[in-house]
């Protein structure tokens, strides 16, 4: 058996929410042991880095997992059809009230593969233009924009969340902020 062929004996799916689902897998491990191994699924994301006027679009929101007040990129759940790029523009239009003329995908991965199954996509947008918001119920968002040239200590400042770092840390290194 080599490291990354563990064989599943079994996964139990222990509950579903609509928004996520958890489990385990109870895995042989290279030893012969076996250990469950816990996991929460959810639905792929899209997370939006969108610059208008040198200026970078953040959503604040209330985040209650944390009980805390955050500035954040702009994301959502990739419906069923959906590619990163077509979800970004259209929870961009949803939470910003901006739409793309273009996007691209920076890169798309999984996040938190310790505990998640979980992908993620850092999408690049630009050309934007005003356009209507349609929030969804639970979105209570405001938008907020910083200088590009500030937008990586924004994006530190606590408290703040992988996705935000990683997409403002993504289009830097690509050359877009």
């Amino acid at each position: 058996m080599t490291d990354h062929d563990w064989p599943v004996i079994e996964s139990v799916t222990e509950y579903e929410t609509g928004w996520y689902t958890g489990g385990y897998d109870l895995v042989e491990q290279p030893d012969g042991s076996t250990k469950r191994y816990y996991w929460a699924e959810l639905p792929p994301a899209a997370v939006v880095v969108a610059v208008v006027d040198d200026r970078l679009l953040f959503v604040e929101q209330f985040r209650p997992t944390i009980r805390e007040t955050q500035l954040e990129l702009p994301a959502g759940i990739v419906e069923d059809g959906e590619s990163f790029t077509t979800a970004a523009a259209r929870e961009l239009q949803e939470e910003t009230g901006f739409a793309p003329d273009s996007t691209a995908l920076l890169d798309d991965f999984w996040t938190c593969t310790g505990v998640l199954r979980h992908r993620r996509g850092i999408v690049f947008a630009e050309g934007l233009t005003p356009a209507a918001r349609d929030l969804d119920g639970n979105e209570f968002l405001t938008v907020r924009t910083v200088p590009v040239a500030d937008a990586l200590d924004v994006a530190r400042a606590p408290p703040t969340n992988d996705a935000t770092i990683e997409g403002v840390l993504l289009a830097r290194e690509e050359g877009l902020l």
